[in-house]
């Protein structure tokens, strides 16, 4: 008997990556939470640019897909790669399917025109496609909101996900550093027109099956997913005292940016969305990438935001959805109350994260790890 092993041994993660994986996640939640609460004014929105935080995964998931796989070809086939993927992102959007199913008829509401007349085997259904991550059309919308995923829909961002791991497994990895340069150049060009040239000056958007929503999805993803890599191949990361501190500080300040320009100039905010995506956020995973913490407080800190990071965002969005639903019976605005129960909401979605990540996650994983991963073979 001999054992042919497809699992290869964990890399060392960049822990401070990690860290601003969590705290971007965290800032998600909080901007949804000003969203519910900001009347649909950019005056009220305290994190107004906070959508790019999808924008800024992006990056760092090019990034890190590349460090982890790029030198493992030779060992591993493209199912084989395809099988590590869902291991590791695929449980996760099964739980965030399944809590927007537990709360769906908690939200009704007039922000979610199409819950009360929903009957429970069309919303039983759009649960289990959830569970395959396969976006439906607005045909199939529950909600009214018209999203791919009417139950979480943040799992939008993960559908493009996939998609830019297909893309990398079929066509990307192989190019050259000069072809992908020429490939992330080429995609830089389509962001910085559609954000100059568009009627909105902004990257909102994608979370829809129709032309629009779908070109938008593609222009946000083409060009942060495989500047990732281009990056991660490139090799320059940049070295700097106290990395994780600055790099958070950075993130909070792009996000937290009022929007620039009126309805008449759209393409200001354009041009500064433009700048954050193309340079600020590579800017902060070079800078992550070649960052030490120095202090176990900071290990400690950088490890627990990594590891709730992806469970906080998949599943926060059922939640905002009630808390949105609360907010919309009660016509309530911006104040001391709503702010509070809000971050109540926040630290609720890290609790249930993290209980979801201990009792369910990491344990799927490991057994996924050993019945799917690790092949034996007779001779």
């Amino acid at each position: 008997m001999s054992t042919s092993n497809t699992y290869f041994e964990t890399k060392k993660h960049y822990p401070i990556l990690d860290g601003l994986r969590g705290v971007a996640s965290v800032l998600v939640i909080l901007y949804h939470v000003f969203e519910a609460i900001s009347s649909g004014s950019p005056a009220g929105q305290l994190i107004n640019h906070g959508y790019l935080a999808v924008d800024f995964f992006f990056v760092l998931s090019g990034f890190v897909v590349a460090y982890a796989y790029d030198d493992r070809w030779g060992k591993m086939t493209q199912w084989d790669f395809y099988k590590r993927r869902l291991v590791r992102l695929q449980p996760m959007v099964i739980v965030g399917s399944l809590i927007g199913a537990a709360l769906f008829y908690f939200q009704v509401s007039p922000a979610f025109p199409a819950i009360a007349g929903t009957p429970v085997w069309k919303m039983l259904l759009i649960m289990l496609i959830g569970c395959t991550l396969i976006p439906v059309t607005k045909s199939m919308d529950i909600r009214g909101w018209q999203e791919m995923h009417p139950l979480n829909g943040p799992a939008w961002s993960l559908f493009f996900e996939y998609v830019a791991n297909i893309l990398y497994a079929l066509v990307i990895r192989r190019f050259s550093k000069l072809a992908l340069s020429v490939f992330v150049s080429l995609a830089g060009c389509l962001l910085i027109g559609y954000l100059l040239t568009g009627n909105n000056g902004d990257l909102i958007g994608g979370w829809s099956i129709d032309q629009t929503q779908l070109f938008i999805g593609f222009t946000r993803l083409l060009y942060p997913f495989f500047a990732g890599i281009l990056l991660c191949r490139v090799g320059k990361i940049i070295h700097t005292q106290n990395a994780f501190l600055w790099c958070s500080v950075l993130l909070l300040i792009v996000l937290c940016i009022p929007r620039i320009g009126d309805h008449q100039h759209v393409w200001m905010n354009g041009l500064y969305e433009a700048l954050c995506v193309i340079i600020i956020f590579p800017l902060v995973v070079a800078m992550g990438a070649g960052g030490q913490l120095n202090t176990p407080t900071s290990t400690r800190i950088c490890k627990f935001l990594g590891d709730i990071s992806y469970p906080l965002y998949i599943t926060h969005f059922p939640l905002v959805y009630t808390y949105t639903a609360w907010v919309s019976n009660n016509k309530l605005t911006m104040n001391t109350y709503t702010i509070a129960v809000g971050l109540g909401l926040t630290l609720t979605s890290i609790f249930i994260a993290y209980i979801c990540l201990k009792l369910y996650d990491e344990p799927v994983r490991e057994w996924l790890r050993k019945t799917v991963l690790i092949k034996k073979a007779s001779k």
